[in-house]
C-alpha cells in the first residue's frame, strides 16, 4: 500500500458521490409538494442531475488525461458547491435545473478520475481490496441520505430554537434544501482535502484512457457496444426510477408517510443493495455471471410486481428485495461488456448515459391516471438485462471455483474477470 491518504480520500470521495446522487429519492415527494408539479415536471430533477453524466462522460476522460487527476477533482467539487449553493440561493424550478446538472456534471468528472487514481494509490496487489471497500462506502452514504434527510425535516419541525434558526437558513416549507446546504459544505471541504493532498502520478492502464472522439464515434457503430451501453443505461434507470418511486408510491397507494416511512424503505433499499453486492461477490465464485445476471432479473423482476401490486406489507418488504437483486447487474453488465470486446476498453467504459425513466415514468402516470402504470415502465430495463443474460457472448468467462479446479485438471490457465470500474451511478 502506497498513499493511505490518498486512498482515504478516494474513500471519502465515494462516499461523497453516493450522499449526492441518492439523496434525490426521499427528496422526491417533497419536491413535488415545494413546487407543487405533478410527477412529469419532477422527474425533471433526476433528468438533469443525470443527464450530466451522459453529456460529460467523453469529455471528462480527456479532461483527466490532458490535465490529470487532482486539477479534474478540484474542478469536480468545485462545481458541486456552486451547483449546491446557487440551489439553496435561488430554488426556483428553472434555477434547479442548472444546479442540478452543475452537480452531475461534478459526480460525473469524479467518477472518471477516481478509479485509476485508487489503483495507483493502493497499487495492483490491493487494488481489488479497496475496490469492494469504496462499494461499501458507497452503499453506506446511499442508506445514510433518506436518514440524514429525515433529521434535518425534524429539526423544521420542532419547536425548539433550532428550528428558528433552520427556518432562517431555509425558506418556507422547503426544509429539504438543508440537504442542500450539507452538499455546499461537503464539496467545499472536499476541494480543500483535494488541494492539499499531492497525489500521485496516475500510469493508466489500456482500459482506463478516455480515447479519441473518434474511437467514441466508431464505437457507436458497433453492435456489442451498442448492446452494453443500452444495458448500464438500462441498470441507471432501473435504479434511479425505483429509488424516487418507492416514497411516492406508498403514499398514494397505502397511505404511508414520506417521512416516517417512505425515506426508511427508500434507505432499506440502498441497504439490501449494499447486502447484495457483498453476497455477490461470493456467488460469483460459485456461479457463472451470466446465470446470475439471469436468476436476480427474474427475481428482481417476481419482488417487483408483488411490491407494486401486492397489500402494504409486502410493498415494505419487497422494495428493498428488489434493491438486493439488482445488486450486482452494474458490476456483472460492466465485465460482460469488458470481456466481450478484445480492445478500446477505455472509450467502452466512458459511453455510460441514461436517467430518462423518471420523466417517463411521470408522463405515462399523469395520462393513465395512475403511478402504478408508470412504473411499469420499468420492466422494459429488467427485460432487457435479462435478455444481455441470455445473449452476451464474452470472450473471456469468470472463474468461478468450479471452472478453476477444472482447468487445473487439464494444465490450462483460466482467465479472470476485469474487476476495475466502480458502480458510481
Amino acid at each position: 500500500m502506497k498513499h493511505k491518504l490518498i486512498i482515504l480520500f478516494v474513500l471519502c470521495t465515494f462516499f461523497v458521490i453516493s450522499l449526492m446522487t441518492n439523496s434525490m429519492g426521499p427528496i422526491f415527494p417533497a419536491l413535488i409538494d415545494s413546487y407543487a408539479i405533478g410527477l412529469t415536471l419532477a422527474g425533471l430533477f433526476p433528468f438533469a442531475f443525470f443527464i450530466a453524466y451522459g453529456v460529460t462522460s467523453i469529455p471528462a476522460g480527456i479532461l483527466v488525461d490532458k490535465y490529470g487527476e487532482k486539477r479534474v477533482i478540484i474542478l469536480a467539487f468545485s462545481l458541486a458547491f456552486i451547483g449546491a449553493v446557487t440551489f439553496v440561493c435561488l430554488p426556483t424550478f428553472s434555477i434547479a435545473m442548472f444546479s442540478l446538472f452543475c452537480i452531475g456534471t461534478g459526480m460525473s468528472l469524479l467518477q472518471v478520475a477516481v478509479n485509476p487514481l485508487l489503483r495507483q494509490a493502493a497499487g495492483p496487489e490491493h487494488f481489488a481490496f479497496f475496490s469492494v471497500l469504496a462499494q461499501l462506502a458507497f452503499g453506506g452514504a446511499a442508506t445514510l441520505a433518506p436518514l440524514v434527510y429525515q433529521h434535518f425535516v425534524a429539526l423544521d419541525q420542532a419547536s425548539a430554537a433550532s428550528a428558528n434558526y433552520v427556518q432562517q437558513l431555509l425558506p418556507e416549507n422547503m426544509s429539504w434544501l438543508a440537504m442542500y446546504w450539507l452538499f455546499a459544505v461537503v464539496a467545499l471541504a472536499m476541494v480543500l482535502f483535494a488541494s492539499l493532498v499531492k497525489m500521485p502520478k496516475v500510469n493508466k492502464l489500456a482500459d482506463e484512457s478516455a480515447g479519441a472522439l473518434e474511437t467514441h464515434l466508431r464505437l457507436f457503430k458497433d453492435k456489442t457496444v451498442l448492446k452494453f451501453f443500452f444495458a448500464i443505461a438500462a441498470y441507471v434507470a432501473l435504479e434511479q426510477g425505483l429509488a424516487n418511486s418507492i416514497s411516492v408510491f406508498l403514499s398514494q397507494y397505502h397511505g404511508l408517510d414520506t417521512l416516517s416511512v417512505g425515506a426508511n424503505v427508500v434507505s432499506d433499499f440502498w441497504f439490501y443493495m449494499t447486502l447484495g453486492c457483498l453476497l455477490g461477490l461470493l456467488l460469483l465464485k460459485l456461479i457463472d455471471s451470466q446465470i446470475l445476471l439471469l436468476s436476480f432479473s427474474l427475481s428482481s423482476l417476481v419482488c417487483f410486481l408483488v411490491a407494486i401490486w401486492g397489500p402494504s406489507q409486502l410493498a415494505l418488504i419487497c422494495f428493498p428485495l428488489v434493491g438486493f437483486f439488482i445488486s450486482i447487474m452494474w458490476s456483472v453488465i460492466f465485465s460482460l461488456a469488458l470481456n466481450s470486446r478484445a480492445q478500446d476498453h477505455g472509450s467502452f467504459a466512458g459511453i455510460i448515459g441514461g436517467a430518462f425513466i423518471s420523466p417517463i415514468i411521470g408522463v405515462i402516470s399523469e395520462l393513465s391516471g395512475e403511478l402504478r402504470f408508470g412504473m411499469l415502465v420499468l420492466l422494459i430495463p429488467m427485460a432487457y438485462i435479462g435478455y444481455v443474460a441470455l445473449t452476451a457472448r464474452p470472450l473471456i468467462k469468470n472463474t468461478t471455483l468450479f471452472s478453476t479446479k477444472a482447468a487445473s485438471k487439464n494444465d490450462e490457465p483460466m482467465a479472470t474477470t476485469n474487476t476495475r470500474g466502480n458502480k458510481l451511478l
